[in-house]
């Protein structure tokens, strides 16, 4: 419990320092931040073992940081500094770390679904006993290539675990206009005989104890698993302000308060003081110590060497 707390508390401090710093209009990359989503990945990764493989969607950073990726070198891309983990050239919304089983995130809805699936298909026919991981908005059950994908992941009883991140929104349209009344995500993939589960996204515990089993049961040989994790992004969509204070109205601020009071961070340290695993003065002290460590690091990005230009065309 602590290592997740400290997990989440590195993915909300690079946030917060990325989207403190985004309005100065040094990083020219148009980004999208996940500040209130941190539980879905957190929880998710570290239930993912050494060799295991991860997907995700144009709300990269959460995942990228919960896998283990730089803090720096996440910063650096956003400034296009050659030391970016793309090398300046990606930008927010195509990371990768391949060296920590991250291997990349795409803007294109339900692509990196289809890849991971053909991740998954090579790991089964290379015998190997590896998952593939994939992170995705609940937008993402808009397109036809999502089922195609789990469909052909089904019928082959592939290892991969695909963590819908249910905000209710795709940038600014609710659930109830893009889907029919009534309408149960899990239900719909079960028809595709995939074990399905909701789960508080917004709880890093529940999280993490889905994703264990859910990992395990695809590692073992019986079929992909998905998790819908309820979550809520508290930023607008693309951009670093909130959307009340951007004048937007998509939806109310009641809606936004209420979210915000299940803040996963908050909640994973009310857990600890009272399961007596940690004081609050320490779990102050990691928050003071993460952020520390995070500014330095931005800052340190801030400073990098651009990309040279006779380096323009490598790796086109």
């Amino acid at each position: 419990m602590v290592d997740l707390h400290r997990a989440l508390l590195r993915v909300r401090m690079t946030e917060e320092t990325l989207a403190g710093r985004y309005p100065e209009q040094e990083m020219r990359t148009p980004t999208h931040f996940g500040t209130g989503q941190e539980a879905v990945s957190v929880g998710v990764c570290s239930a993912l073992g050494e060799g295991d493989m991860v997907y995700t969607h144009h709300r990269s950073h959460n995942a990228y940081i919960a896998r283990g990726g730089s803090v720096y070198e996440l910063a650096a891309e956003l400034y296009g500094r050659a030391d970016g983990c793309s090398l300046g050239r990606g930008g927010s919304v195509h990371l990768t770390a391949r060296d920590k089983g991250f291997m990349v995130s795409s803007a294109i809805l339900a692509e990196t679904v289809a890849t991971a699936v053909g991740t998954a298909l090579a790991f089964a026919m290379d015998g190997k006993s590896n998952v593939a991981a994939c992170f995705f908005g609940e937008g993402t059950l808009d397109e036809g290539a999502f089922y195609e994908a789990i469909n052909f992941a089904s019928i082959r009883k592939l290892p991969v675990v695909f963590a819908c991140e249910n905000n209710l929104y795709a940038t600014e349209s609710p659930l109830s206009v893009r889907q029919a009344e009534g309408s149960d995500l899990c239900e719909r993939v079960r028809a595709f005989k995939i074990t399905s589960e909701r789960v508080d996204g917004n709880d890093v515990a529940a999280v993490y104890d889905a994703a264990l089993c859910g990992v395990e049961q695809a590692r073992t040989g019986c079929g992909p698993v998905f998790l819908e994790c309820m979550t809520y992004r508290w930023r607008e969509h693309v951009g670093p302000m909130m959307d009340h204070d951007a004048g937007r109205s998509y939806r109310s601020k009641a809606e936004f308060d209420a979210w915000v009071a299940r803040d996963p961070v908050q909640r994973s340290a009310a857990r600890l003081v009272e399961q007596g695993l940690a004081t609050a003065a320490e779990v102050e002290g990691w928050a003071v110590q993460t952020r520390a460590e995070v500014e330095a690091s931005v800052e340190r990005a801030r400073h990098a060497s651009w990309p040279k230009a006779e380096t323009l065309f490598e790796n086109a």
